[in-house]
């Protein structure tokens, strides 16, 4: 949706989990994602992206209350123009999951999502009926029934875009001693 609707913006993470939790406290943010895929041995440009992946995510896993888990990026072939196929796997269960098992064990109140499709429905219904309240943000197009599930909705607007856009680099991680 970021890429779509809104050109790819570098954006501050911090400053948008602290949007999204509208100044309820933060448990934990989750960043769901894959690592790039890489050939066996990779070329240099699989080996670019993988490393700058890492570097991102490593970023991600030293913000205070982040955690970031990691689905698989799986190789399916290659499509009718002979273009590589790639399919992320594991991502979206492990958003159900962890929603599903916070929720039974009554360690959130409240949970904001970002996203846009329909995948998360079992585990939102089930976060629910433990009490839970969703709060879904999304881009212009999100699927009907994830809209009619979630208790409230915010659609992102170039406004909060730029209000949480990253002014400069992220620093780099300090160098944890062996």
């Amino acid at each position: 949706m970021l890429k779509e609707e809104f050109k790819s913006p570098k954006i501050d993470f911090k400053k948008f989990v602290e949007l999204m939790a509208g100044g309820c406290e933060i448990l934990r943010a989750y960043y769901y994602d894959c690592l790039p895929y890489q050939s066996s041995p990779p070329t240099p440009d699989e080996r670019v992206r993988f490393g700058k992946k890492q570097s991102f995510l490593n970023y991600l896993e030293h913000l205070p209350r982040f955690e970031v888990r990691l689905g698989k990026l799986e190789y399916r072939g290659l499509d009718e123009r002979r273009a590589p196929v790639f399919e992320q796997k594991r991502v979206d269960i492990l958003i159900c999951v962890d929603l599903a098992l916070l929720a039974a064990k009554h360690q959130i109140s409240d949970a904001v999502i970002f996203a846009g499709d329909s995948d998360f429905l079992p585990a939102i219904e089930a976060a629910k009926r433990e009490g839970v309240v969703v709060h879904l943000y999304h881009g212009s197009r999100p699927h009907h029934d994830l809209i009619k599930m979630c208790d409230e909705r915010t659609q992102m607007t170039q406004s909060m875009i730029d209000s949480i856009a990253s002014q400069a680099p992220p620093l780099p991680i300090p160098k944890q001693a062996p």
